[in-house]
């Protein structure tokens, strides 16, 4: 249910059932072409938003708030996207905060404090989950309260896998107060130095994403059960990817913590076998 970079992004799994999968497809296809423009290839920042902005009309479209017909380039993605909306009666809010944040990404590549991040997580990781929520007609408050802990701790999962991924793009999520607190700085970052400060600092932001996906453990257990198993293998993932983390003693630097085969075993297992929320220790 996390957007970033899709890796947890549900599209084609053989758990979806088949009169939702179109639109997760649909959902999916917009997110990531949406997120290209905003990060890939060698656009001009101006470019990127302009773009972001023709899928912010596209959306001003189906929602029946401009007349403006949608573009022959867009088509291919809003005209599906455009009937698994009125199909499932999806609202489109998510859709416009994804947009929001990713043009963020194209102009902010520092944040202050958790505030700050947390309302960025907002808009780019949590709409998913709403969207996904709605589609299996299971957008109660409690659920959408869980939907929003998990898809916010997958994000800062995704955030301190990439650490130097980002810092190549003159990115830096680690709050800067929560740098400040722990004596260390963005040198840290750019020489790759794994001091005991740094280790510190990212053992309680580990700690903090771990704590939010314990937070919604249970949501899988008020959902249908294929979405309840696809749910619990991405908290899984996340899981064990803070882990891996863990084990590394947070050196991101020289080895980017991934899922081996041997770790999507334990994954599926962990998936399978549990039923509530691990106590939270330095292993989930």
């Amino acid at each position: 249910m996390a957007v970033n970079h899709y890796e947890n992004f549900p599209v084609a799994s053989v758990l979806v059932p088949g009169h939702i999968r179109r639109a997760v497809v649909d959902i999916y296809r917009f997110a990531r072409n949406a997120d290209d423009i905003a990060d890939e290839g060698d656009a001009l920042a101006q470019a990127r938003l302009d773009g972001l902005q023709a899928y912010r009309h596209a959306l001003d479209h189906l929602a029946g708030q401009t007349p403006d017909p949608i573009t022959a380039q867009l088509a291919e993605v809003f005209e599906p996207l455009g009937e698994s909306i009125a199909k499932h009666r999806l609202s489109l809010q998510p859709f416009y905060d994804l947009l929001s944040a990713f043009s963020q990404d194209v102009v902010i590549t520092r944040y202050d404090d958790d505030a700050q991040l947390f309302d960025y997580c907002r808009r780019s990781a949590n709409p998913v989950g709403h969207l996904m929520l709605q589609l299996y007609d299971a957008a109660t408050p409690l659920n959408l309260t869980q939907a929003d802990a998990i898809c916010t701790g997958l994000q800062l999962t995704n955030f301190w896998q990439d650490i130097a991924i980002d810092w190549a793009k003159n990115r830096v999520y680690l709050p800067q107060a929560r740098l400040t607190q722990f004596g260390v700085s963005e040198q840290h970052i750019a020489h790759g130095r794994v001091d005991e400060r740094w280790q510190a600092l990212m053992r309680h932001q580990v700690g903090q994403a771990r704590a939010l996906l314990l937070s919604g453990y249970s949501l899988p257990g008020r959902l249908p059960m294929r979405l309840a198993l696809e749910l619990r293998m991405v908290i899984e993932g996340g899981l064990r990817i803070l882990e891996r983390l863990d084990d590394l003693n947070y050196d991101m630097f020289n080895h980017r913590p991934t899922l081996k085969p041997r770790d999507w075993f334990v994954v599926l297992g962990r998936a399978i076998m549990r039923r509530s929320a691990p106590k939270p220790s330095g292993h989930a």
